[in-house]
């Protein structure tokens, strides 16, 4: 192969890579997830990293007393970051493979996710 040719390639292999790149951050910017808990009580959002992005209480979470309501926000945000982290999973597994580097992206992910 000329060097023209092998420039050629490689530059056209930098810019799938790019792109790739591109696609994965713009599909991972979109991965949060909500959670609503089961009486529809409390919904929680959270972002792709599961980071609590927003909890919402309907009227009918005024009548659980403080523990019940604390409980019932913390499974519902658990759950809104599996969630989360099954789309970044999967979103990853597009991206990456199923490899090293998915591995250690999923290392830190709930146990149900992996």
């Amino acid at each position: 192969m000329n060097p023209e040719q092998w420039l050629a390639d490689y530059r056209e292999r930098l810019e799938r890579v790019a792109y790739n790149a591109r696609e994965a951050s713009a599909s991972l910017d979109q991965a949060g997830a909500s959670a609503t808990s089961p009486r529809g009580e409390v919904t929680v959002t959270v972002n792709a990293g599961g980071v609590l992005g927003d909890v919402t209480l309907t009227p009918a979470a005024r009548k659980l007393d403080v523990d019940t309501l604390a409980t019932l926000i913390v499974g519902t945000a658990r759950e809104a970051q599996r969630l989360a982290s099954a789309r970044m999973t999967e979103i990853m597994t597009d991206y990456l493979g199923d490899g090293d580097a998915l591995h250690q992206i999923t290392a830190h992910a709930p146990e149900a996710v992996r």
